[in-house]
């Protein structure tokens, strides 16, 4: 049965009637301070303060910090835990800035983290009930130490894993709860109870002992964004778009408050006592409680009243970007200031100082702003802001943890805060820093000295003996050195050594000897190298281009033909070799070029090519063959004046004389038939001459001669 508080609050838990947004109002009046001290760090400024004040102010924006999934340990902020973006959990000690654990979820690329949360440091007694109260067990003290460093740590599918960092280990998995991404979580007072929330618009309250769910329901329309439990563990905060309050003991809503346009992503209570002393407290009315939204410039603080007309923000504070980490000193007295420090995803740090007192209408600016930026005197006389990652306060409450730089080597600072100055630049060399502790890291490794007449024992076979080989002394090191003046020997050189035909090796042009050029032309095309498009389009083999375009990839198409283009109408002489490609091209692709919708434009340009020289080619024949006969005619001529005079001199002369003598065959080598009848000729015509001549003697009458004068005559 409902206790009679429960009946109470149930009857005041009914959703109140809309009301204006007082937030959204408030954020367009003029911001104005309050008139309160203000905090700074001492002794911050240096050398180049200026210029490095100037450039954290221009520069905020550029150097915007990514948003880090963070959260300082509760105990004396000895621990920082964070999760960037390659899903790696780093937890560094905050004294010295020393990574202590390093933890690599088994799906953390799948399931990566998406939010962070610490163990309370100490367990609250359960309510009590009447009687006495029984006695710790051992066990049981020792199982509240375990819890004291556990981190939970929701992830994108739903699961939460719950991390010790005492143990180094994973502890245990939560999972059954959610069916989408876990948004946020938070541990209750006693340490073995854990609510979470999810983008499933669901609330889950978890056991850790037994790893199962205690109690589920559904905490909004839409995803669930922020939790925060009360300060006495009987309350929850949640929120979405609107912020509700719920009774954990009846699950029931206890306040609606409305206000932000945007999912709220930050929910802190800053007050554990009433402002006013007077009246009865019941452990929730007349506490005030922060709230901060995506992409919300305004932090708004809200009250817990008990009439319920008043629904709206009380104050807000005013930052200059989106709140990425929020911390907050827990105002336990009326008189003392709630001290706050808002990260923003410029990299600005802001720090407020209010006395909460009830109702304030202008937003409150903030007290401090510190900023940190690089010195830039090595090289870059520009400084360059670093971003501020996260910031939390000492348990002296006058100093400040600032963790500023990357996400997988942060640098983790404490500051004092004494100062009254409005703004403060931090001037840090990161790199310096860094390399600081690159230095130390190296020197802390040792390398052993080891003996040469010590025994090595390596792991084999038992029984089997294998000989260890002895480091090499220095005279076997000097032979292997070369000496100055020697060369070293080239390939060919070796490759002769070992008794290889290097001319094998080699290949004419550079290419290897393949009947397709396929995947060089592929990658020439993709990397736009011409040397390699040079070497394969320069190919005259037609067997080799028609498979190096049958083989081609069909998305190499286009751009093979936009190569072809640009060197056709670059170097109108390579037209023999590109046209064998294009029509290699165009007869083993006509069916993928016809399904192209933007066709016309892409080959514009090589039909517009085509066309042009094809007009010229008539004219062009013409001309052609107009100089051709001029050609052969000048030829001609040129051939007519320079021919010889013929040769009228006898190529055979006959000689009785000369032929007796010699008695030469050579110079008697003509026709049989025409020297036959040449003899027959001579014979008659010497016959006819004797006749001649026997008849004129007798006319004359000389046939009466000396028979020496005959001779003679003849």
């Amino acid at each position: 049965m409902r206790t009679e508080a429960g009946r109470r609050r149930l009857r005041n838990g009914r959703p109140p009637g809309d009301a204006a947004d007082g937030v959204t109002r408030g954020a367009r009046r003029r911001r104005a301070g309050a008139s309160t001290r203000p905090v700074h760090a001492p002794g911050a400024r240096g050398p180049g303060e200026g210029s490095a004040m100037a450039a954290a102010a221009c520069g905020g924006e550029a150097a915007a910090a990514t948003r880090a999934l963070c959260a300082f340990s509760p105990r004396d902020r000895r621990f920082f835990a964070i999760s960037g973006s390659d899903g790696r959990l780093r937890v560094w000690e905050t004294a010295n800035s020393r990574l202590q654990h390093e933890y690599v979820p088994s799906a953390h690329l799948s399931a990566a983290c998406t939010c962070l949360a610490w163990a309370p440091p100490g367990g609250r007694p359960p309510p009590s009930k009447d009687g006495p109260q029984r006695k710790k067990r051992k066990s049981e003290v020792a199982e509240a130490d375990k819890q004291l460093d556990v981190l939970a740590i929701g992830t994108a599918v739903g699961s939460i894993l719950l991390y010790s960092t005492v143990k180094g280990e994973l502890q245990s998995k939560l999972d059954g709860g959610h069916d989408n991404r876990v948004n946020c979580v938070r541990w209750h007072q006693d340490n073995c109870c854990l609510y979470s929330c999810s983008e499933d618009k669901h609330i889950v309250e978890w056991n850790t002992q037994t790893c199962k769910v205690k109690c589920k329901w559904k905490g909004d329309n839409s995803s669930v964004t922020s939790l925060c439990i009360s300060p006495d563990g009987k309350m929850l905060l949640s929120a979405g778009r609107t912020i509700k309050l719920w009774d954990l003991e009846t699950k029931e809503v206890y306040r609606h408050f409305t206000g932000h346009a945007t999912s709220v992503s930050s929910l802190m209570f800053t007050t554990v006592k009433p402002m006013n002393e007077n009246k009865s407290f019941d452990g929730i009315t007349g506490l005030y409680f922060l709230s901060g939204a995506i992409h919300d410039r305004l932090l708004s603080v809200w009250q817990i009243r008990s009439d319920r007309k008043e629904k709206n923000a009380v104050m807000s504070f005013t930052v200059t970007d989106e709140p990425t980490f929020i911390d907050l000193t827990v105002s336990e007295v009326k008189e003392e200031p709630v001290k706050l420090a808002v990260v923003c995803r410029d990299g600005q740090l802001h720090l407020f100082e209010h006395i909460l007192n009830g109702y304030c209408k202008k937003p409150l600016t903030s007290n401090c702003t510190i900023q940190i930026a690089t010195p830039g005197n090595d090289g870059d006389s520009t400084p360059k802001p670093v971003p501020i990652l996260a910031a939390a306060f000492c348990t002296d409450k006058q100093s400040l943890l600032l963790v500023y730089g990357n996400t997988l080597q942060p640098i983790i600072e404490k500051v004092s805060l004494n100062t009254t100055e409005s703004h403060v630049c931090l001037i840090r060399d990161i790199q310096k820093v860094l390399s600081l502790k690159t230095d130390v890291a190296l020197t802390k490794v040792k390398t052993p000295v080891v003996n040469l007449d010590t025994k090595v024992l390596v792991p084999g076979i038992p029984g089997h003996s294998t000989a260890v080989k002895t480091p090499s002394s220095g005279k076997e090191k000097k032979k292997n050195k070369r000496k100055p003046g020697e060369t070293e020997e080239s390939i060919e050189q070796r490759l002769e050594a070992l008794d290889i035909d290097v001319s094998k090796v080699k290949t004419p042009g550079g290419l290897p000897q393949t009947d397709s050029f396929a995947v060089l032309l592929v990658q020439g095309l993709e990397s736009n190298d011409a040397e390699i498009l040079n070497r394969v389009l320069n190919t005259r083999k037609e067997n080799v281009i028609k498979n190096t375009v049958a083989r081609m990839p069909i998305h190499a198409v286009i751009p093979l033909l936009h190569e072809l283009t640009k060197r056709l109408q670059g170097n109108p002489y390579s037209a023999s070799l590109m046209v064998r490609w294009l029509k290699s091209v165009f007869t083993l692709h006509a069916s993928y070029l016809s399904t192209l919708p933007d066709l016309i434009p892409q080959l514009g340009m090589l039909y517009q090519l085509m066309e042009s020289r094809v007009k010229t080619l008539q004219k062009l024949s013409r001309l052609h063959g107009r100089l051709f006969i001029l050609v052969t005619q000048v030829a001609a001529s040129e051939a007519v004046q320079d021919v010889t005079e013929v040769n009228q001199t006898a190529k055979l002369v006959y000689e009785d004389e000369s032929s007796e003598e010699e008695g030469s065959d050579d110079e008697m080598i003509a026709d049989k038939d025409s020297d036959e009848n040449w003899d027959e000729d001579e014979e008659k015509e010497e016959q006819s001459d004797e006749q001649d001549m026997t008849v004129e003697k007798e006319i004359n009458g000389d046939s009466d001669l000396e028979p020496e004068n005959e001779s003679e005559e003849e």
